[in-house]
């Protein structure tokens, strides 16, 4: 690769040792200091007032820590949390009371896995909606299982409720087995949602929360993926009900299925901020002393419902994303203040595909098969009255750079979301490497070889450079989704490729802060992450400066001779008749010629469908 650089940038972020006074750092003091207090107090204090407060933010902070995995990571909002805790407790409740003879700590597992099952079913029906849709099945989920258990009296009493059996230990110590147990809950929900956010599970999740579409074009199965996090952000909660319903000793469906539980762990959530490690804990703990004071010092009662409705409009206007996320960018803008921002940074240099063996292989083009590597047969697609792609075929050879040229209209980023299923074909086949796709979701089709950027940039732009390229997963396996994403193997993959394409400085930085001709970049290398076979292209020469066009081509030369199969769509005619060959042209959504560079701009047809008189003039002009 050629030192380059882009004409736009100026100087690059520099990578140094972090400093114990950084906010992460910081952060960690304080929730250690916290975390230790908390784990003290009953042994400080024998307050049974404030370690009842203390036990109840526990359970909430347990709950709102499972409601952030499928809500904050994934971006599914759901209002029947609270029922996951419910179903702990009768679980509890119902196995404790036909099991008299057996401690009811053994149960408390039970009622994680209830929960987990549950959600699971659950999950396949919910999940196949989204947004307003998913939380109106989740309230009648939660509305459902109330009324079951009120009418269920042979299992659950009904209204009468059940009675659980009254602790058994020394009253000098009457709360710390459910304190501690319920410290260890919280404990494990956290350390299961740290892990998440590292692997590719979180990953996968965050990206569908950013953008479910484009998350499914690299490869992310996004059934597996979100009712894998649904079961997981339910099974500590069900195991934290079941404590509560043994705190309580006595439980009934109108208590431990009411809806403003789940309504105040989803305030806790956004309180605190979603997709963070310590914000859901800090809501529960500011929600739980609120709810007390309300209670206690303000009558309780509507006044507790104004509290919480007038604390929520505040949250909304003034801090949408959180307490946490509010300070982080308060102490981001005050790092940064007088500082050159991103778009002004240096693109680097680049690096070379030797080294990136494991995504990209050198291939004897000698051995590559004269065949067909991705064939259009017959595609239509109509918006309405509107035939947008109206019976268009076409063939890509392997190993060769292909272009998909025609007017504004003709069909061309119409059929590259019909090829990656960003929209579904009315009719038509799609072949790739000798099978037929055009049946497969998204992900399958990625995950056999088929890798596409965009015309307008679709990165996820709360992610990270990296996380954005590590997202991307070339195959499918349970196992697979347990992979730590930001390290190891497939972060020093990922690292190589932000190096080739001279994105590496940038690996941290977010990328909705990063310049057009940079997210350009980081889309190809998160593209090469799933090794595909057929790279689409759609306008990878738009809104970029000369340099960085020039530079995009040489990228393209040099992956195609590593055995890479292109097929771009582009409206800059110098870049691609001088880099591909053939080229298929459109017109009114099907192919109406076929040919090089030279024959291209020498068929009349085409002169008049699309390149015009004035650059068959400009053409002849230039001839010697």
């Amino acid at each position: 690769m050629t030192a380059t650089t882009d004409t736009a940038e100026q100087s690059a972020p520099t990578e140094g040792k972090r400093s114990f006074l950084e906010p992460i750092w910081i952060g960690r003091a304080i929730a250690l200091v916290a975390g230790v207090l908390l784990l003290a107090y009953p042994v400080l204090s024998d307050d049974i007032y404030y370690q009842n407060m203390i036990i109840l933010s526990l359970i909430f902070a347990v709950g709102t820590s499972g409601l952030n995995i499928i809500s904050g990571f994934a971006g599914y909002i759901s209002l029947g949390q609270g029922a996951f805790l419910g179903l702990g407790g009768y679980t509890v409740g119902v196995l404790a009371a036909r099991n008299e003879d057996v401690t009811v700590w053994w149960w408390i597992p039970a009622a994680g896995v209830v929960a987990g099952l549950v959600a699971l079913v659950l999950g396949f029906v919910s999940l196949r909606s989204r947004g307003p849709a998913f939380v109106i099945i989740t309230v009648a989920f939660l509305f459902l299982v109330q009324v079951i258990a009120v009418n269920w009296v042979s299992l659950t009493n009904g209204t009468a409720g059940l009675t659980l059996p009254l602790p058994t230990w020394d009253r000098d110590i009457m709360n710390w087995p459910f304190y501690y147990v319920l410290c260890a809950i919280l404990g494990a929900q956290l350390l299961m949602t740290w892990w998440i956010r590292r692997t590719k599970l979180g990953m996968g999740l965050i990206a569908i929360r950013e953008d479910e579409t484009k998350a499914a074009t690299i490869g992310i199965n996004l059934p597996v993926q979100k009712i894998t996090a649904f079961v997981m952000s339910t099974f500590f909660v069900g195991m934290a009900g079941g404590v509560y319903g043994y705190y309580l000793t006595f439980i009934d469906p109108r208590g431990m299925f009411s809806i403003l539980l789940s309504v105040q762990l989803v305030l806790s959530l956004l309180i605190g901020g979603k997709a963070t490690l310590w914000g859901p804990v800090i809501g529960a703990f500011l929600i739980e002393y609120l709810n007390e004071y309300a209670n206690n010092d303000l009558g309780g009662g509507n006044v507790r419902l104004f509290l919480f409705g007038g604390l929520l409009v505040v949250v909304v206007i003034f801090l949408p994303k959180g307490i946490l996320p509010a300070i982080e960018s308060l102490l981001m803008r005050r790092r940064t203040a007088g500082k050159a921002g991103l778009v002004g940074a240096r693109i680097g240099s680049g690096g070379s595909l030797a080294s990136i063996t494991d995504r990209v292989q050198l291939v004897d083009r000698s051995q590559i098969p004269d065949r067909p590597l991705l064939e259009v047969k017959d595609l239509r697609k109509a918006f309405g009255g509107v035939q947008a792609v109206d019976g268009a075929s076409f063939a890509v050879p392997e190993g060769s750079i292909t272009g998909l040229i025609g007017p504004n209209g003709s069909g061309k980023t119409t059929i590259f979301n019909l090829i990656d299923n960003t929209i579904a074909a009315d009719s038509g086949e799609i072949w790739l490497a000798g099978e037929r796709i055009d049946r497969l979701p998204s992900w399958s089709r990625a995950h056999r070889g088929l890798g596409r950027t965009f015309q307008l940039t679709r990165l996820f732009g709360e992610m990270t450079v990296l996380e954005n390229v590590v997202a991307a997963q070339r195959s499918f396996s349970v196992a697979g989704l347990g992979k730590v994403a930001v390290s190891g193997a497939e972060g020093r993959a990922a690292e190589e490729l932000l190096e080739y394409v001279g994105m590496r400085a940038f690996r941290d930085q977010k990328a909705h802060a990063l310049s057009y001709g940079q997210q350009k970049l980081v889309e190809l290398a998160q593209i090469l992450m799933l090794d595909p076979k057929v790279i689409l292209l759609d306008e990878p020469a738009g809104g970029i400066n000369p340099v960085l066009i020039d530079r995009m081509s040489e990228m393209i030369r040099e992956l195609n001779s590593y055995g890479k199969t292109f097929l771009i769509v582009e409206h800059n005619m110098p870049f691609i008749l001088g880099l591909c060959d053939p080229i298929h042209v459109l017109a009114r959504g099907k192919r109406m010629a076929t040919g090089d560079a030279h024959e291209i701009q020498n068929d009349p047809a085409v002169i008049d469908a699309y390149l015009g008189d004035d650059f068959q003039l400009e053409e002849k002009a230039g001839t010697p």
